[in-house]
């Protein structure tokens, strides 16, 4: 998945592919690459960010998605308001991304289930006025929340199959608590959902490597090689290119570990 931030002041990338034109030259240059899933998002999801209105958000995402549907990438919008979701999907996107996991606008899975898009649900403690960070295991607290996203998905009517469990990597989790959700990423998978990894540029990679967010691709292709290793379905990435051949020869690697072993036929 290929990220398309249309936005002023996301915290790697604000600003650059805030004009329609930039945004779109960048989704197709991402879509080339590679990208399967092209999520578009015209608010920032970063802490104390500046609030964003509908009419704004939408003025920022619909141009683009409506040019960037022409690509083979399917088309997801990263928003909170059902508002944004149903014009967005009008306009083309067939996945909505909720960093609330649902659990913020009641509309917004309503929407997703009228239009049977697809549901990206990411655990996020702010929703529930969580403290940060995290108190407790990591996994237990990212599995109860998602049981309850799972149940309103359901409630409202989207199947099960239109679901991706997403973690949230960074949102009210300290660096450690990060990194223990990716080292047990795994765990995640036993509710039976397709895992989302979202670490592209975050801050705990920079704590570890000291590099600022605009310099954070190795310490991110890590990231998202342990991720896959573990069973994501997707990575949520800034860097294409650059991931396509990392997780190609990731690929590979399994697929050589799962061949008989012709030493032991010998």
């Amino acid at each position: 998945m290929g990220i398309v931030n249309v936005t002023p002041d996301s915290f790697s990338d604000g600003g650059l592919f805030l004009a329609a034109e930039a945004a779109v030259a960048q989704g197709e240059l991402l879509a080339s690459q590679g990208a399967v899933l092209l999520d578009i998002g015209g608010e920032s999801t970063r802490k104390n960010a500046t609030p964003v209105d509908a009419e704004e958000e939408l003025q920022r995402v619909i141009p683009v998605i409506e040019w960037l549907r022409r690509t083979r990438a399917v088309i997801s919008i990263d928003t909170m308001k059902p508002d944004v979701a149903e014009a967005a999907i009008q306009a083309g996107a067939g996945v909505v991304n909720d960093i609330r996991g649902l659990q913020g606008d009641s509309g917004i899975a309503a929407t997703i289930a009228r239009h049977r898009a697809g549901a990206i649900v990411m655990h996020n403690p702010a929703v529930l006025g969580s403290a940060e960070p995290l108190s407790g295991d990591p996994i237990a607290i990212c599995l109860a929340y998602f049981e309850k996203s799972i149940g309103i998905a359901r409630a409202a009517g989207i199947p099960d199959d239109r679901i991706v469990l997403d973690p949230g990597f960074g949102f009210g989790k300290s660096p450690q608590q990060n990194l223990e959700l990716l080292a047990r990423f795994s765990e995640l998978g036993q509710l039976g959902f397709p895992l989302l990894a979202g670490t592209s540029r975050k801050s705990f990679i920079g704590r570890i490597t000291g590099r600022d967010a605009s310099d954070r691709l190795v310490g991110t292709l890590a990231t998202s090689v342990v991720a896959a290793l573990a069973g994501a379905a997707i990575v949520r990435v800034h860097d294409v290119a650059e991931h396509m051949e990392a997780l190609q020869v990731t690929a590979a690697i399994r697929a050589a570990a799962s061949l008989p072993d012709a030493r032991a036929n010998a």
